[in-house]
Formats: structure tokens, sequence, C-alpha cells
């Protein structure tokens, strides 16, 4: 059985709960879900959906980075929106971060997200 790595990094904001900012297990990744939190303050950026989806993507990418990968090493995407109707500006953003071939994704609306974020994602790489 292949041992676990847990990664952590100061460039994306630390772990609100119970859980690491990700986990490595062998050559795959698993991403914890990330929220729009400023890493060096630890407050929700300011704006609507672009910054939001922005600002959670750079958080993402702080997290892979550590984990000795980057989003191009991504295989799957789970996305949470509080409104379906931002899933086209949602959709721009990411293109921004990932390059083609693009990663398996999944997008479903939810009631509520921690903070009151309008956005949360998490991501499994495969390094």
């Amino acid at each position: 059985m292949s041992t676990k790595e847990y990664i952590n990094t100061l460039h994306a904001p630390e772990a609100i709960g119970t859980y690491s900012q990700a986990v490595k297990v062998g050559n795959t990744v698993y991403l914890s879900g990330q929220i729009p939190l400023v890493p060096e303050t630890m407050t929700m950026i300011e704006g609507g959906i672009v910054e939001q989806a922005t600002q959670v993507f750079h958080n993402l990418a702080a997290v892979a980075d550590a984990s000795g990968g980057s989003l191009n090493n991504a295989v799957k995407v789970n996305i949470s929106l509080t409104d379906l109707s931002v899933f086209a500006q949602v959709n721009e953003v990411m293109a921004k971060f990932f390059s083609e071939p693009y990663p398996a994704r999944a997008c479903v609306q939810v009631a509520a997200l921690p903070r009151n974020a309008l956005i949360e994602v998490e991501v499994i790489l495969a390094l």
C-alpha cells in the first residue's frame, strides 16, 4: 500500500476545518475544495463570480505546485456553485488556468458554501 503524503503550502488558504489542503498517494494527488479566500488574510476576495473563481483557481494552482505538479496534471475537476446561471463565466475563468486536453469535470448547484462563497472547486491530479 502506498504511503500518504500531506501537502501544505502558505501560498493557499490554510484549512478551515478538519482536512488537509491535499493528500498525495502514489502519483495521485487529491486537492481539497478551495473557496475564494485570500491566503495572506484568510478573508473572502471582493467581487463577483469572476473574481471568486479566479482566486479559487489561484489557490488550487498553489496547492498543485506544492504537490510537485500543476493544474495541467488535473484529471478531474469538481465545481460547486450556488447559482448555475454563472457557469459560462466560470468556464471562461477555468480556460485561463487549464490547457487542452481538458480534464474531466462535474459542476453542480448547491444551496450554500462555507463563508457564503459563490464557488468551491476540488481537483484530482495524476503526476
